[in-house]
């Protein structure tokens, strides 16, 4: 099977838990940064994972406008959907829910929240601002999930039988 897997990555962490679920999987296995490559041709792959990161609650907009633009070829391949996010709970899955079109939803697989990062070190002095009034946090943190990385791929790795639901 051939994946691809499309992400943005603002600070890099979304970059890494990419990387991660990518050597998870089994196949050949793609790599696509929307950064670099704003129109990626997924068309000869079977499955395509999309991921980014939450900001201010929003997924990158560029992220939002690829899934929108190629909507109806998606829903031709298998899909899964991920989001790297430092809320946990109903409001991580609130931010996944709008991170994406109800449609591409609709067509996923799997989707998952990866955990996330804040990452001094890369923020602009008002992202620092920002994240020490609301977020309370004053360092570098890092919450990337691993187990539900490898949750999330075995997940995609699974296969659907239609005599399953015959027993």
């Amino acid at each position: 099977m051939k994946t691809m897997i499309i992400y943005m990555s603002t600070h890099g962490c979304t970059k890494r838990v990419a990387h991660e679920l990518a050597n998870e999987l089994s196949g050949q296995v793609s790599l696509v940064n929307l950064k670099e490559d704003k129109n990626p041709d997924f068309q000869n792959h079977d499955r395509v994972i999309i991921g980014g990161s939450i900001h201010a609650g929003q997924i990158q907009r560029k992220l939002k406008e690829f899934c929108e633009y190629n909507l109806e070829e998606l829903g031709k391949k298998e899909i899964g959907l991920f989001i790297c996010c430092m809320h946990e709970g109903e409001e991580a899955f609130q931010q996944l829910n709008n991170a994406f079109p109800e449609k591409l939803h609709q067509y996923a697989k799997s989707e998952a929240i990866l955990g996330g990062e804040f990452n001094f070190e890369k923020m602009r002095f008002f992202e620092k601002i920002i994240v020490k009034k609301v977020a309370k946090v004053e360092e570098t943190v890092n919450k990337v999930d691993h187990e539900a990385i490898h949750k999330f791929a075995r997940r995609m790795e699974k296969t659907f039988s239609p005599f399953l639901l015959l027993i």
